[in-house]
């Protein structure tokens, strides 16, 4: 096998330390969005906020245009995450109320 060049090798581990980063704040995120499904729980709260929702993306989407990310990439990336979010909260209302 050919060695990889000493740049390549550098930008691949600048990569490996973004994607632990990436996970890391995701797990912390998802984290933090159980202790809300909980609480929207206890307190009879629906799931899902659509008008919250809606403001995030467009907050995500102002946030990624100014730092040269793809909006639109952007605002796929946060509906995903939003949708597992309110899956969780949706269980959590079963868990709660079941």
């Amino acid at each position: 096998m050919s060695e990889i060049p000493a740049d390549l090798a550098g930008l691949r581990a600048s990569i490996d330390n973004l994607d632990q980063a990436l996970v890391c704040l995701l797990a912390e995120r998802f984290r933090i969005t159980q202790e809300v499904g909980v609480l929207k729980a206890t307190r009879g709260l629906p799931p899902a906020d659509p008008e919250r929702e809606k403001a995030q993306i467009a907050r995500l989407r102002a946030l990624a245009d100014a730092a040269g990310l793809d909006p639109e990439f952007a605002e796929k990336f946060l509906t995903f995450i939003v949708t597992e979010v309110v899956r969780h909260h949706e269980q959590i209302a079963r868990d709660h109320h079941g």
